[in-house]
């Protein structure tokens, strides 16, 4: 099915009375919307420099089409600025390569959200927060961007909740889910950077999230004690799959990890070594698979696999960690990845702001 005409509705000269409209047609997350006027959606599209029928993204199991003017669209009921944009566009582009497992990520019954990281400049340019509270309400262009994000999977692609969306209990990152890597007192490279993209060029990684786990530790003064409960968390019985993982450090937590030299190399290496639980455990709590420990024990196993062992992911590069967060706090987090397996791996794209950008 392809990607749905633009159509006008008219409705009342009343904003109340538009916003009520947009609930009457079902295209809210629950919350207000801001109606989509014709104006607002063409200052939308100008961010854009390809035609508005442009398909960016495609639903297998639907077969619907997110065309650039229905993003546009959503976009604006989202809450979005123009210059927020480009983030958007760029987040379903990578979304829409087969092994991010767009439909199934968004239908199971395990309640993940996409998750997005944006790295490099754009985001201090369009206001993104990457410091206290991050994962918390205040700032518009994260809560506005992932929010699109999730009007777009609703509205576009009918992912309806209860309907197609199976979540057996969902997590309030379906509402929104967006975060920027905080490049202030980062000792490590832009994560953009470490994905091949020249420097200066800003990406956005979008990941199928489970829900936010908070990893507290005031006392750990080593790379070890810091990495080793975060770790943990990653390895608990209730989250460990062969899937990937999100690690975002405080700035409190990547002070102690730096100082003591460690790269991000390094710190996945130690991660994924120490992420583990064993056979006899596994099958403790009837989690152990004959074939996730071959696959993962197999002829192409990473030197820290261990015996006897299921660690969490396939190997150290599964993991994506960088910094977030307000300057005091030791808290951390881990995002568990969805489903049991290796049913969505994270991608990304970058970010190409402004109208007549050069694409490949």
């Amino acid at each position: 099915m392809p990607a749905l005409a633009p159509r006008i509705h008219e409705v009342p000269d009343d904003l109340l009375a538009a916003i009520d409209f947009c609930y009457e047609q079902g295209w809210t997350d629950g919350l207000p919307v801001v109606p989509p006027v014709v104006d607002r959606v063409k200052s939308m599209l100008a961010a854009e420099d390809r035609p508005p029928d442009t398909v960016i993204a495609h639903h297998p199991a639907t077969g619907l089409d997110l065309s650039l003017h229905a993003a546009a669209v959503n976009a604006v009921m989202a809450g979005c600025l123009p210059e927020y944009f480009p983030v958007v566009v760029a987040a379903f582009e990578a979304m829409d390569r087969p092994d991010f497992n767009f439909h199934g990520s968004t239908a199971s019954t395990g309640g993940s959200a996409p998750l997005l990281v944006v790295s490099g400049p754009y985001p201090d340019r369009i206001g993104m927060n990457s410091d206290v509270n991050l994962f918390g309400p205040g700032n518009r262009p994260n809560a506005t961007i992932g929010r699109a994000v999730r009007l777009i999977l609703r509205n576009v692609f009918q992912m309806i909740p209860g309907i197609s969306d199976k979540s057996t209990q969902g997590n309030p990152g379906k509402y929104s889910f967006c975060i920027a890597e905080r490049s202030r007192g980062n000792p490590w490279p832009p994560l953009s950077e470490a994905q091949g993209y020249a420097k200066g060029v800003s990406s956005v990684t979008v990941y199928a999230g489970g829900g936010f786990c908070n990893v507290e530790n005031h006392g750990g003064n080593t790379p070890e004690q810091i990495l080793g409960s975060v770790a943990d968390a990653m390895a608990n019985y209730g989250c460990i799959t062969l899937g990937q993982s999100v690690v975002i450090l405080a700035p409190e937590h990547m002070r102690i990890i730096a100082d003591a030299g460690w790269s991000r190399e390094r710190t996945q290496d130690y991660l994924f070594a120490q992420a583990k639980r064993s056979v006899d455990g596994m099958k403790s709590v009837g989690k152990y698979r004959d074939r996730e420990y071959d696959q993962q024990h197999g002829d192409e196993a990473h030197e820290l696999v261990e015996p006897g062992f299921m660690h969490r992911g396939l190997r150290p590069d599964d993991i994506l960690v960088t910094m977030g967060g307000g300057d005091a706090g030791g808290h951390s987090c881990f995002i568990p990845s969805w489903s049991r397996g290796r049913g969505s791996i994270m991608q990304h794209a970058p970010i190409l702001a402004g109208a007549n950008t050069q694409r490949d």
